[in-house]
């Protein structure tokens, strides 16, 4: 057991095993010492989970807890990146989020707030990051968050 499945077993959580793509595209793709995360949506038990927007069928809460789960996913495709290795993660540069919200709906920072302190929690100052939270209309399958992720690699 890794220091970071220990860290993410104190949280309640582990790692889900990497998600095939759906369409044509790879999950990841390597350019020097950069990892790019392609999106994650949550899936939890292999269903989609969270399907639906903020300000609408879900809250503030429940949308932090949907960006947690796309950070597990994300963690779980640089860990393959990094061959199982995520001592190998020199610093997450850049985290991306598309929160399917209302029109009115102005939280997206602190939905965000699920993965970033995910981040923080297991990769330490490592996970600290820049990024965005972008709310939009509508996302694949309406789930309610999406990730993308920037990695430095060692």
């Amino acid at each position: 057991m890794t220091q970071y499945d220990m860290v993410l077993g104190k949280l309640g959580l582990r790692l889900p095993e990497p998600r095939s793509p759906i369409a044509n595209f790879a999950p990841y793709t390597i350019a020097g010492k950069l990892v790019y995360v392609s999106g994650q949506i949550p899936v939890q038990d292999d269903q989609i989970a969270f399907v639906g927007k903020l300000g609408q069928e879900f809250s503030v809460e429940q949308g932090k807890d949907a960006a947690r789960l796309c950070a597990l996913h994300v963690l779980a495709t640089i860990r393959q990146a990094c061959n199982g290795d995520l001592d190998r993660v020199a610093q997450c540069i850049r985290l991306g989020g598309f929160i399917n919200c209302t029109p009115d709906f102005v939280n997206q920072p602190e939905v965000m707030n699920g993965a970033s302190d995910l981040l923080v929690a297991v990769l330490g100052d490592r996970g600290r990051h820049a990024r965005a939270a972008v709310g939009v209309n509508s996302l694949p399958r309406n789930v309610a968050v999406e990730l993308d992720a920037i990695f430095e690699i060692v």
